[in-house]
């Protein structure tokens, strides 16, 4: 997925699209509130919810929004117990001492403090067994590889575990959920039987958080390769290797949506990772696909991919550039009738965001003259900081600076075990468009 060292991404691009709306919003509320909290044991009788003696958070006034969103940073909170330890539960009241919610609390970095309950019960073994049980069932119809955990989307925030058949991959990104890796590991185990477990947190959130990342094998070692079925598709996943967990499973709904138009065309996957939506589309019946990649690690699993489905003798895998490519094959007139654009996230943060719409509108005016007519175009966004309205609008300007009319096939977003909240926008990070050229 890379395109060249300035467009790169650090860490997943889920963590990447909710990291980098943390970056901004801390960065505007650290201004306001640069010193430390302020710290005190809640008066007697300030805490109304049964659980006297347990740490306490006090939200100010007019700061109220952790009601309905897990989120709550410095400059929300009025004051909190001298006994919460770094990592440690702690329980929300509002500035009247009512009870708002229980929650994991770290006073380092600006985003203090992340929602588990609105309710007034107890996170321990029983907690953890109840969610993780009630995330996985939600999973049931995903046997093979799922995105078991999404976050704050399973009201798990700090917490994304991806299932790989006999492998658990565990990211933790809060100090609070890394240091009950191992209860969370047992929880998951009484949910779903024994499996492996790989722990690889993402080294960015654990510096922001002080905690030191794991990436290996939990306890007893499991495979390092494995297999998944995916729709008609089977995918090499190297535990612990490449991008993401293993493979981007919030894709896998768009894979074999699109490969529905494939039959009889001419494929360019760009961007391609490790070839998934190329290998649907020639196992739907393409004609040929060119995969373009950069990364090292990507391009040997794309061989590996096409290969284990049967398809490599349609497929050419180019190691190059993707904006290079797309101008490349524009200027040699090449047409095709299936492209994808599925690009790591060039807005990281607010400030990137004129310049990364820049770069999106160029690979999309380049994929858009590369469509034969009555072609189509599945193109990609994972940026949160993207929104549905910009992007629209961008691949509109493309398409009016190609001078090509297109038709609306299907709005595209994340595959369904990556859910949404509607009170926690940050949980959507990924959208797309399906197009026809008309």
């Amino acid at each position: 997925m890379n395109v060249n060292d300035a467009l790169t991404p650090v860490g997943n691009r889920e963590e990447v699209a909710l990291a980098e709306h943390v970056d901004v919003v801390v960065a505007l509320r650290v201004r306001v509130v640069q010193q430390l909290l302020p710290v005190r044991a809640p008066p007697r009788g300030e805490l109304r919810t049964g659980q006297r003696g347990q740490p306490a958070l006090r939200l100010k006034r007019g700061h109220e929004a952790a009601r309905t969103h897990p989120w709550i940073f410095k400059g929300d909170v009025a004051d909190v117990s001298d006994r919460v330890e770094p990592g440690g539960v702690v329980s929300v009241v509002d500035p009247g001492g009512r009870f708002v919610g229980r929650g994991l609390f770290n006073p380092r970095p600006g985003l203090c403090c992340r929602l588990l309950t609105w309710t007034d019960e107890a996170i321990d073994a029983g907690f953890w067994r109840r969610r993780l049980g009630a995330a996985c069932a939600g999973r049931a119809a995903r046997p093979g590889a799922a995105r078991l955990v999404w976050s704050e989307a399973d009201a798990l925030a700090g917490l994304v575990v991806d299932r790989y058949g006999p492998v658990a991959v565990l990211q933790t990104v809060t100090l609070g959920m890394a240091r009950r890796r191992a209860e969370l590991a047992a929880a998951l185990r009484e949910t779903i039987g024994d499996i492996a477990v790989f722990c690889a947190d993402d080294p960015t959130a654990a510096t922001l958080e002080g905690f030191e990342p794991a990436a290996g094998w939990l306890d007893e070692p499991g495979p390092t390769s494995v297999i998944v079925e995916e729709g008609a598709a089977r995918f090499l996943v190297r535990v612990g290797g490449g991008h993401k967990t293993g493979l981007y499973l919030d894709q896998a709904d768009n894979r074999q949506r699109v490969a529905t138009l494939a039959a009889g065309r001419a494929v360019l996957d760009v961007f391609a990772y490790t070839a998934g939506f190329a290998c649907h589309a020639l196992l739907a019946g393409a004609t040929s696909a060119i995969c373009v990649e950069s990364s090292k690690d990507a391009l040997a699993g794309a061989v590996d991919n096409l290969a284990l489905n049967g398809v490599a003798a349609r497929a050419e895998v180019r190691d190059t550039n993707a904006f290079d490519e797309l101008r490349r094959l524009d200027r040699a007139g090449a047409r095709f009738g299936l492209v994808v654009l599925d690009p790591p996230p060039f807005a990281r943060g607010r400030g990137a965001l004129e310049g990364a719409l820049r770069g999106y509108k160029e690979i999309n005016l380049r994929a858009i003259r590369l469509l034969e007519p009555g072609g189509a175009l599945a193109t990609f966004s994972c940026s949160h900081h993207v929104s549905d309205d910009a992007f629209e609008a961008m691949v509109r300007d493309a398409a009016s600076d190609a001078g090509v009319r297109l038709r609306v096939l299907a709005p595209l977003t994340q595959s369904a075990d990556h859910p949404v909240l509607l009170t926690v926008p940050e949980t959507r990070y990924l959208k797309g468009l399906l197009l026809e050229r008309m």
